[in-house]
């Protein structure tokens, strides 16, 4: 339970409280910023041969900078809003700053990282009413409170949906698939030329809603985690729980509940085979939230013309002049004696058969259902958030058996110089 909470009803197990709200300090919440953010760099160690001395493809990420969890394609599309009693920020990646050594760098070093990653957007907590749909049972009374501080993430699949559908084109003859539509009888996806042609296997067929969100979504459970580990390591209070839904922190214009933000909203036309998708579920007749302008914005329209400009701008990301792939220096640093130079030189790209294929299925994509994707959001919201307190130890005293451990117990006394930081069940070897 987290410091500030007067009273936990809980029938003869009720515990009332005389303790304040205590706001993470500067450093504490810059150290769990930083665990979310960039740490080093990481290694283009693949092979980009085949066993005939063909190449494949040995271009696939979308950054090369490592950050502190795993992400497919080190596309890095997990963002978050950090809320506390002093606001709501986007916490953004900051321009020109190298990524820290967490582990080296001084406090103030920590605390100017952080104030450059938060763009504020609200001057308040974000807040909802506590009931449902908004605060699930008993999360009512104890999450989003006052001196918390929450870490709500939410997904950018548009750029990894693109990159991941051009590493999936880059198979040898003959194992290309053809993608389909399942939610149009599973016709082919805007490839019919590309199957004609036997670029395309038509015996290999994938279902556009077999891909989701190319895996980009598995990002963020893992930050979520590093972050719950590192605040156990500082000895602060913390939860993951369920957060604001989708349609109500996006501000879905077809719900009918309270929302949070107006992110912009892709609304489908209405056409007399949106009927035909109405038997099944189906994302491709209901609003995409795809972005918060001057915050965060989906690689679609209206941030694009049309998607063929999208694809353009995920080339350009990898390949262009200052792209992931043509960065010298950050290779220079990587490689040995020069060799930088020579992958940069020697290291595959997107052929181009497989870019016009990639912007003939992101257009069919868009031109049918208005919205890209369609089988999924462009702007993903996982429904969780991470809170981070700190801890009422009186409360976990008077009720529970080994309800803390050392790192919780000397907290306030290793972070904000208070007392011996002990409490009675627990003493210092």
């Amino acid at each position: 339970m987290s410091k500030g909470i007067k009273v936990v009803p809980a029938g003869p197990l009720t515990y009332t409280s005389n303790q304040e709200p205590q706001p993470l300090d500067p450093l504490e919440e810059a150290v769990l910023i930083a665990a979310t953010g960039l740490t080093g760099r990481t290694t283009p160690d693949r092979p980009f041969q085949d066993e005939q001395g063909n190449n494949i493809m040995g271009t696939p990420n979308l950054n090369m900078i490592g950050r502190a969890a795993g992400s497919p394609d080190n596309a890095q599309a997990t963002h978050f809003f950090l809320i506390n009693d002093s606001g709501t920020y986007f916490l953004r990646r900051p321009p020109n700053l190298q990524p820290i050594d967490i582990y080296n760098a001084t406090p103030d070093q920590l605390i100017e990282l952080a104030e450059a990653c938060k763009q504020k957007i609200l001057d308040h907590r974000l807040e909802m009413p506590r009931e449902m749909p908004y605060y699930i049972g008993s999360n009512r009374f104890v999450s989003n409170t006052p001196g918390s501080t929450i870490f709500l993430p939410i997904v950018d699949v548009t750029w990894q949906y693109i990159n991941g559908l051009m590493f999936l084109l880059t198979q040898p003859d003959g194992y290309r698939p053809a993608f389909t539509d399942e939610m149009k009888f599973n016709r082919y996806a805007g490839v019919e030329k590309w199957v004609r042609s036997g670029y395309l296997n038509k015996d290999m067929k994938i279902p556009l809603g077999l891909l989701e969100g190319m895996r980009a979504p598995l990002e963020a459970p893992l930050l979520l985690q590093n972050l719950m580990l590192v605040l156990q390591a500082m000895g602060l209070g913390g939860w993951i729980h369920a957060s604001f839904s989708g349609p109500i922190l996006t501000g879905n214009p077809a719900t009918k509940f309270k929302t949070a933000f107006q992110f912009e909203h892709q609304k489908p036309r209405f056409k007399l085979t949106n009927i035909l998708n109405w038997l099944t579920y189906s994302t491709g007749v209901r609003p995409n939230p795809v972005g918060l302008p001057g915050v965060i914005e989906g690689l679609c329209p209206p941030y694009v013309k049309d998607m063929s400009e999208a694809v353009d701008r995920v080339i350009e990301q990898k390949y262009g002049k200052e792209g992931v792939y043509s960065d010298i220096h950050y290779f220079d640093k990587i490689f040995k004696n020069g060799l930088g130079e020579k992958y940069i030189q020697n290291v595959p790209h997107y052929p181009p058969e497989v870019i016009e294929v990639t912007k003939d299925i992101c257009n069919y994509i868009y031109n049918t259902y208005g919205r890209f994707p369609a089988h999924t959001d462009a702007i993903q919201v996982p429904g969780i958030w991470l809170q981070a307190h700190h801890l009422d130890l009186d409360y976990y005293d008077h009720l529970f058996r080994d309800g803390y451990d050392k790192s919780h117990a000397l907290h306030q006394k290793l972070w904000h110089g208070a007392g011996d930081g002990l409490s009675s069940p627990i003493t210092e070897e």
